[in-house]
């Protein structure tokens, strides 16, 4: 693979943000020869390096009543040293979607001789491991993991920490494209090969996200993601003193951390996780509050922003699931960050007053902030889990 070079970087106090790195190049070649000159502004990432970093690489696939062929296709666009962990919140009742979720994955997994994990959301097991651990906050009224894409996702990193992999990457499972889940991926090892510090994150940039109508256009940037990306721009000019651009993945679904920095940042609840993430980030290593842990910035934290060469398509969710479901938590994760500015603030408001998403002197809610794993117990969750591990396995047999 072939990528741009770090081209310019800003840093937010340890945590060094670097702009966006195209992939020029998905296939590079066998590896050069030792002294081969190379231009300064491209960067080509050997195979064997990416497959080095596959290996050592979980792929988290959240799902919800998807279409099988669709999940089917995202799961054969994994490369096949990634270990793969599903965790589904599909419906059980009248037609089981997990179950047959799970007969897809085992099929595949049968045909391609290679292992996975499933699990269920609502799974009582998983439900006493987290209560056991203390993570109790994850857990609704009914005892249960709390619905959610964020709950999810502390699921797949949990149970990540499990499997003892060094790098985390979470892929949605609505995508239409097999080819651009592969390119995700190598995207992740690429990042993560680059990294100076072993707190590290690759946020993925679609190079176009088409829109179907009569046609097809290929739209450059989501609805969401302009205008989250505007404000957390705003968030850090504020606190740095100096106007920026750098953020273009506040919203990215697609994304990677290395799970020595996923298991200290705390996440929000639903689809405010991926803003939030970064402002944990800021808030913890950059030096504007007190610092959370003196380990992470003697190292620092690296996080790339990589564009993709395959397009991004998935399902159209409508309006009200774009402006309610995923910006209206993206921005109040912006706005009740401590390191949030009035005027920041102010403009936030107007941006969801003035289309009526939410009413003139209502207040906008806090997401639910979930603390970081690390701060539970996970060998009481290991405990559980690892005596179940068996049960949420797909394992081809030789």
């Amino acid at each position: 693979m072939r990528i741009g070079t770090q081209g310019y970087t800003e840093h937010f106090g340890s945590v060094r943000l670097n702009e966006v790195q195209k992939v020029l190049e998905l296939d590079s070649g066998r590896a050069a020869k030792p002294h081969s000159p190379q231009n300064i502004a491209v960067l080509k990432i050997e195979e064997e390096v990416i497959k080095d970093y596959e290996e050592k690489l979980v792929i988290a696939i959240l799902i919800k009543d998807e279409k099988l062929k669709l999940f089917e296709g995202v799961i054969s666009g994994v490369p096949h040293d990634c270990v793969v962990i599903v965790v589904s919140n599909s419906r059980r009742k009248q037609v089981d979607r997990f179950s047959i979720e799970k007969d897809t994955l085992a099929q595949y997994c049968h045909f391609t001789r290679r292992s996975a994990f499933i699990v269920h959301q609502k799974d009582p097991v998983l439900a006493k491991a987290v209560a056991d651990s203390g993570y109790t906050e994850l857990l609704g009224e009914d005892g249960l993991l709390r619905d959610g894409k964020s709950e999810g996702m502390i699921v797949a990193l949990l149970l990540a920490m499990l499997l003892q992999r060094s790098y985390i990457g979470f892929i949605d499972a609505d995508n239409y494209f097999p080819g651009s889940v592969w390119e995700y991926v190598k995207c992740y090892a690429a990042g993560f090969s680059l990294a100076k510090s072993p707190y590290s994150m690759v946020r993925i940039l679609w190079r176009y996200k088409p829109k179907v109508s009569a046609g097809i256009f290929f739209r450059k940037l989501g609805r969401v993601s302009g205008i989250t990306n505007r404000y957390v721009n705003s968030l850090i000019s504020a606190n740095t003193g100096f106007e920026t651009e750098i953020i273009r993945t506040a919203n990215a679904g697609e994304h990677a951390m290395s799970l020595r920095l996923a298991k200290l940042l705390p996440y929000a609840s639903g689809y405010a996780v991926e803003t939030q993430e970064l402002l944990s980030i800021f808030e913890g290593f950059g030096g504007v509050l007190p610092l959370a842990h003196r380990t992470v910035v003697k190292h620092g934290v690296d996080i790339f922003q990589i564009e993709t060469r395959n397009p991004h398509l998935h399902e159209e969710r409508g309006t009200q699931h774009l402006q309610v479901d995923m910006l209206l938590p993206s921005l109040a994760a912006v706005y009740h960050s401590p390191l949030c500015d009035k005027v920041t603030q102010e403009n936030i408001m107007n941006e969801l007053t003035l289309p009526g998403i939410l009413k003139k002197e209502e207040e906008l809610p806090p997401p639910r902030i979930y603390r970081a794993p690390n701060d539970v117990n996970l060998k009481k969750f290991g405990e559980i889990m690892s005596v179940n591990l068996d049960s949420y396995s797909v394992l081809a047999e030789d």
